[in-house]
């Protein structure tokens, strides 16, 4: 059986482990002390370790990273929204952390290093290279898949249960088992070196999602003008088929 590690076993590191047991050996860190027999009880080999934004001797080498097949990198190491934000020991801690790790690696980023501007975004607007929170981890590991996650989405996680405001903006969101489908494909393709923006194709504005997770009629305009990112290039060069493409029937996918 093949090993996997997922850095950062929270909300979303836990939904990957979950679609990944049974086929894959899951190694995992958490933060929290309390989480590690939790953990242990699923079956996986749980890690406490939490990576501090200053320098410190008690960073080590993760022990496990050697034998590992491949490592998702679930935890924030961009700052806000992806804004450059110096999280420089931060980032240092996760690579000596990492070692020399030779396999699979993928880093979550956020659809958040793309402007707030009113148009299409695509991959190409922002190369890697060229973003500070993606660059830090490509220095080391060139190899490594940079998935640009858009807003998480599914379960709890519905935007009828916040406080919302600029009803009439588009969304850009991702219901989590399209993440852990994307991931499963990536891996079962042995992928390298690629980034894509992982979002559902479908964007209507909020008013409308919430109106349709509580039930109700939208009487409002269509639009198509606003900020929205483009998972073309994940659809075409992996031939993914999103499973919850429309964010207004998340609520749905759950029920």
């Amino acid at each position: 059986m093949k090993k996997i590690g997922i850095i950062g076993c929270g909300w979303l590191g836990n939904h990957i482990a979950e679609r990944l047991t049974g086929r894959y050996e899951i190694f995992a860190t958490t933060t929290t002390p309390s989480k590690i027999q939790e953990l242990k009880s699923k079956g996986y080999h749980a890690t406490l370790v939490s990576f501090p934004d200053e320098s410190g001797p008690e960073m080590k080498v993760w022990e496990a990273a050697a034998q590992l097949d491949a490592v998702i990198i679930s935890v924030p190491f961009s700052g806000l929204r992806g804004t450059q934000v110096s999280m420089t020991e931060k980032r240092r801690n996760l690579l000596h952390f990492l070692g020399d790790f030779k396999g699979q690696l993928f880093y979550t980023s956020s659809t958040g290093v793309y402007p707030q501007e009113e148009k299409e975004f695509t991959e190409d607007d922002q190369p890697a290279a060229e973003v500070e929170s993606e660059r830090f981890i490509l220095e080391k590991f060139p190899n490594a898949n940079i998935l640009r996650l858009a807003g998480l989405m599914g379960g709890d996680r519905l935007l009828k249960n916040y406080h919302i405001s600029g009803l009439d903006q588009l969304v850009n969101h991702i219901h989590y088992a399209d993440i852990c489908s994307v991931v499963e494909k990536m891996l079962e393709n042995r992928s390298r070196s690629k980034v894509y923006n992982v979002v559902a194709p479908v964007h209507p504005n909020k008013e409308e999602v919430i109106n349709a997770q509580k039930g109700l009629p939208y009487s409002g305009e269509r639009t198509d003008k606003g900020r929205t990112i483009s998972p073309a290039k994940l659809m075409s060069e992996l031939g993914f088929e999103f499973r919850y493409p429309d964010p207004r029937y998340f609520h749905n996918a759950d029920a």
